[in-house]
């Protein structure tokens, strides 16, 4: 986010029923982890989607967020209508500082299904890094209005909102109701500076 904020992990890959295969197991998961070495001649990875899927996660986890991406692209290419796939896909995407893209799949999963909160949280911090704080605040309050034990979602949208708190003292007059807004005095009370200049005008 503002500062270093990172994102907590999403769904594993033991819980993404939405990718065909995702229940067999074989030969064809034990390089787990590890780049897609024995590719075919066309360059596709070896293995099935959701070989290609668990791949990707295992590199997100072990901090290989730009060849997860590569792995995921190729996934959700494959199945468009899987959002295990791409939210695994936004969250390397986000590792790897494309937070354009990863706000894209975000925001495509949160739109297939508004309520899941961890769409909507990623996509409030990946607009975060983005500039865009108003449309932060908004997902991220999504995000914790469905989940406000989820520690990490409220501190996202406490430095979001403080962000926003901050411009607004920057960049122009607070608005009545904005964190540190001070009331203006009532109409024909002056200030303690207007009564001393009107006492040193009468001893002149």
């Amino acid at each position: 986010m503002t500062g270093g904020q990172e994102h907590p992990n999403g769904n594993s890959a033991e819980g993404a029923s939405d990718i065909p295969g995702a229940g067999a197991t074989g030969a064809g998961t034990a390089g787990a982890g590890l780049p897609a070495a024995g590719a075919t001649a066309a360059g596709v990875p070896e293995g099935s989607v959701y070989d290609w899927f668990r791949r990707g996660v295992r590199l997100l986890e072990q901090r290989h967020p730009a060849a997860a991406v590569q792995l995921l692209t190729r996934a959700a290419e494959a199945e468009p209508g899987s959002r295990s796939i791409r939210e695994a896909l936004a969250r390397a995407q986000f590792d790897a500082g494309s937070y354009a893209l990863a706000l894209e799949n975000f925001r495509a999963v949160a739109q297939a299904d508004p309520s899941d909160d961890y769409a909507q949280f990623g996509w409030g911090i990946a607009a975060a890094r983005l500039g865009d704080f108003e449309a932060s605040a908004k997902h991220l309050s999504l995000a914790v209005a469905m989940r406000p034990d989820n520690a990490d979602y409220r501190a996202a949208l406490r430095q979001t909102r403080a962000t926003l708190a901050a411009r607004a003292g920057a960049f122009g007059p607070l608005l009545p109701g904005a964190p540190g807004y001070l009331a203006p005095p009532p109409e024909g009370v002056e200030g303690d500076a207007g009564d001393a200049g009107r006492g040193a005008q009468e001893r002149d």
